[in-house]
């Protein structure tokens, strides 16, 4: 559960990031598809591609395939920007069940056509680990279930409403394929519905904070460290965005700590903790070039 001081930051940069996108609406564009090939890399990362971060840049920026990759795997990438870059193109105003399937069927296409765009029926059970989905009877009324409650207007925290919507969204395992990048998209679209920036969930970090915070939940039915973990990485790109609108320069973590005489592992640390404004980059810690002050919490 997230403290009343990580809230308050969470709104004051919220607040302050929300002003600077009326003034560059261009620019967050760009900032957007600048950051698409890190975040497909990560998301299909976490589900086990081979494709390292330049591959994923070759196939989607570069258009440049290496032959020693699997189709799947191109597939897999191609298509996961597709469906990232219709949601860019076409905001939706709520989530629903027909948009679901839509990005389902996207990601899915020319890798499992027999599945794409349906969630799971008749005999179509699916086991993840020692984890077994929702019952193939049932997926369909539970997901209309889940859409509808998220939907429903309530006092909840908006990250512990997204929080809880991924986690029951992993546990009813609604699709025979591709549930874990649908499921963390649908995550970011919810944050864009409340004009905020997308999260990266790092594939290195996935066996330390994100699979624990999703086993959490299926045992104990608490969403709690997955609403912290997605806090902190709200906190983090909110951090990014601000920064890349307002900095003169951006500089590594390392030199900053370096020109400003501050031990590297202490500045690591509050880098990793949000207690600096400080985001990553091709998994390396940046910030304002001319940052000098504190953060609260620090």
């Amino acid at each position: 559960m997230i403290n009343q001081v990580t809230k308050d930051r969470i709104n004051s940069l919220s607040e302050e990031y929300r002003k600077l996108v009326i003034r560059h609406k261009e620019a967050i564009k760009e900032f957007a598809i600048s950051e698409l090939p890190e975040m497909v890399y990560n998301s299909n990362a976490i589900e086990n591609s081979t494709l390292t971060l330049e591959d994923t840049e070759d196939i989607l920026i570069r258009n440049q395939i290496r032959t020693d990759h699997e189709i799947r795997e191109i597939y897999e990438a191609k298509n996961l920007a597709s469906a990232i870059e219709y949601l860019m193109d076409n905001p939706e105003k709520e989530i629903s069940v027909e948009l679901i399937l839509k990005l389902h069927k996207t990601l899915l296409t020319n890798i499992r056509d027999e599945i794409a765009g349906r969630f799971r029926s008749g005999k179509e059970w699916v086991r993840v680990g020692t984890h077994i989905g929702a019952n193939p009877e049932f997926v369909n009324g539970f997901m209309h279930d889940l859409v509808r409650d998220y939907n429903s207007s309530n006092d909840e925290y908006f990250l512990k409403k997204i929080a809880y919507f991924h986690a029951e969204f992993e546990n009813i395992h609604p699709f025979g394929d591709g549930n874990g990048r649908i499921g963390r998209l649908l995550t970011n679209e919810q944050l864009d519905m409340l004009g905020l920036p997308p999260i990266i969930i790092p594939n290195k970090s996935k066996f330390d904070e994100y699979y624990p915070a999703l086993d959490e939940y299926t045992k104990t039915n608490k969403a709690d460290k997955l609403t912290e973990l997605f806090a902190s990485l709200l906190i983090e790109a909110l951090y990014r965005r601000i920064t890349k609108l307002t900095a003169k320069k951006i500089i590594p973590v390392a030199d900053w700590a370096k020109n400003n005489g501050t031990n590297l592992q202490s500045a690591t640390n509050k880098a990793i903790r949000g207690t600096i404004p400080a985001f990553r980059v091709r998994g390396h810690w940046m910030i304002d070039g001319e940052y000098r002050g504190q953060v609260d919490g620090n």
